[in-house]
């Protein structure tokens, strides 16, 4: 089966780490219609992904201007436009895991297909959390809704390629339990 080259197609670097992982099922926020996310934080010297996600987004803007202009009579630039890549140090400034990095919302209706590093599917849902490390395969596009007009990016498929220390501030049972002692329970 031929490859079909997708201008607006990324798969993001091994170095990206998943925040805010909602991977399995679709949920609603805010009364939204449900969809998986996932934050992927892109370290700003992965230069090569970086430059992939700008493109995408230039031929998103290309492909989409239709949409883009609705009933104006222009399109309006891209610079005047919502779009997905954001600086994590602008707008995530009090967050250590966003710093000297960018990052893009992505998300769907129906959860991702996600693989282990040896492409095998991962079924155990522990595997997969915030501060995990993997590649994002994930899609843009135009969207002009409500008045609100931009570029957004799709969830297609995720693969994890490493641990990371978990984000979120959740700690682990045995990480809560393997330093208190019992002595006091017992007394």
């Amino acid at each position: 089966m031929a490859k079909v080259n997708n201008p607006m197609k990324v798969i993001t670097g091994e170095r990206t780490r998943w925040s805010y992982a909602n991977v399995w099922e679709p949920k609603s926020i805010n009364g939204s219609a449900p969809k998986c996310s996932v934050s992927l934080i892109i370290p700003k010297d992965d230069t090569e992904t970086v430059e992939k996600i700008e493109k995408a987004i230039q031929a998103a803007y290309t492909e989409g201007a239709g949409k883009l202009k609705g009933n104006g009579r222009t399109v309006p630039a891209l610079s005047a436009i919502k779009t997905p890549l954001r600086d994590g140090d602008t707008e995530r400034p009090d967050d250590a895991a966003y710093a000297n990095s960018y990052f893009v919302n992505a998300n769907s209706p129906n959860p991702p297909g996600i693989v282990d590093a040896s492409c095998q599917p991962i079924i155990d849902r522990s595997e997969v959390y915030s501060g995990v490390y993997g590649r994002a395969s994930i899609n843009f596009y135009a969207y002009n809704k409500n008045g609100n007009k931009g570029i957004a990016c799709g969830l297609n498929n995720l693969q994890k390629i490493k641990d990371g220390e978990p984000l979120g501030g959740r700690s682990s049972a045995e990480d809560d339990f393997a330093t208190e002692s019992n002595e006091d329970f017992l007394n």
